[in-house]
């Protein structure tokens, strides 16, 4: 299993990488409030979007459910 990181890691990993929460957010299809919150601790990241984002962030080891879509369904041509 990979090593975890703490919230606290994981801010000082996006740092590192030149990357604001907000940047970090949107390239992976996160809500900001809510990777803000997962890695203030206040939300846990024990299912939906923020255990997306925890496991993205490395806090969390888990398994990805799909990303949401942001696009709407195609209608079908006939």
């Amino acid at each position: 299993m990979p090593d975890l990181r703490t919230p606290e890691q994981a801010r000082e990993w996006l740092d590192q990488q030149g990357k604001s929460v907000q940047d970090f957010a949107r390239e992976n299809d996160l809500d900001p409030a809510t990777t803000y919150q997962v890695l203030a601790g206040r939300k846990k990241g024990r299912r939906g979007e923020a255990h997306r984002a925890a496991v993205l962030l490395g806090i969390k080891a888990g398994k990805l459910p799909p990303a949401r879509s942001s696009k709407p369904a195609q209608p079908s041509q006939q």
